[in-house]
């Protein structure tokens, strides 16, 4: 057959239309948690591209995004499986005694100040500890959460993560900065995003919003380079510990 003129132009007004009419990832994502900010859902996906594109950290096939907008005493926490383009999980999730009481207010990447941290994290090995089954996170913004090692800012799951508890005292327990679950699903959410999955944790911060290197990626891909701390070991910048 041969493709005139015409013909390419016909064929290439079928495929935008065809491209056009796909539902995107963020469509997807936001139709199958309709309870969450779809804002936040393509933040979380920016900065996940981000970091996939600067070579801070690989792809990975699952994303948990917390909006700490949200009141402890509802649903704030999703897990999206990316590759299906589904929700896997909608959960309730703690934040730091020292982030606020029912309403996130403070947040700190400091040692002993018992808040929660913002941004963007991925996710590493687990183990059994004081918390019982965790989940070790890695920060991956400089000056915001990149202290989450040192801090033992982890995943895990919490007695005091308890929906019928919080309608009697008016919020969930809060845990010592990490985003505690309820324990009924900790190990399951925990497994489904272990090693090499990201995290991110949204509040409408407006310094953090304003200078996250994985927001807004193509004007700070300078920056972040430089934040990265080098090259990766085993899927996880070197300056992770």
């Amino acid at each position: 057959m041969k493709f005139t003129p015409v013909l390419l132009a016909a064929l290439a007004a079928v495929s935008s239309t065809a491209t056009a009419a796909a539902p995107s990832l963020l469509s997807r994502l936001s139709a199958a948690a309709p309870d969450a900010n779809p804002k936040v859902i393509e933040l979380a996906l920016q900065a996940h591209e981000c970091a996939i594109g600067t070579g801070v950290a690989p792809r990975a096939t699952r994303l948990a995004v917390i909006d700490y907008s949200r009141p402890s005493t509802e649903r704030r926490l999703w897990v999206f499986d990316l590759a299906k383009q589904k929700l896997m999980y909608d959960e309730y999730v703690a934040h730091g005694q020292g982030t606020g009481d029912n309403y996130a207010k403070r947040f700190s990447n400091q040692d002993g100040t018992h808040a929660t941290s913002l941004g963007l994290f991925t996710t590493a090995d687990t183990y059994v500890g004081h918390n019982g089954y965790s989940l070790r996170l890695d920060g991956l913004e400089k000056g915001v959460n990149d202290n989450a090692r040192a801090r033992a800012i982890v995943v895990h799951g919490a007695p005091y993560v308890n929906p019928a508890l919080a309608k009697t005292q008016g919020r969930l327990g809060r845990s010592w900065g990490c985003p505690a679950l309820r324990p009924e699903v900790a190990k399951e959410v925990i497994d489904n995003l272990k090693q090499g999955q990201m995290l991110f944790a949204y509040y409408p911060d407006k310094d953090w919003l304003a200078h996250s290197p994985f927001l807004k990626c193509n004007t700070r891909a300078t920056t972040l380079a430089s934040n990265a701390g080098g090259a990766m070991v085993n899927g996880v910048s070197a300056r992770a510990r």
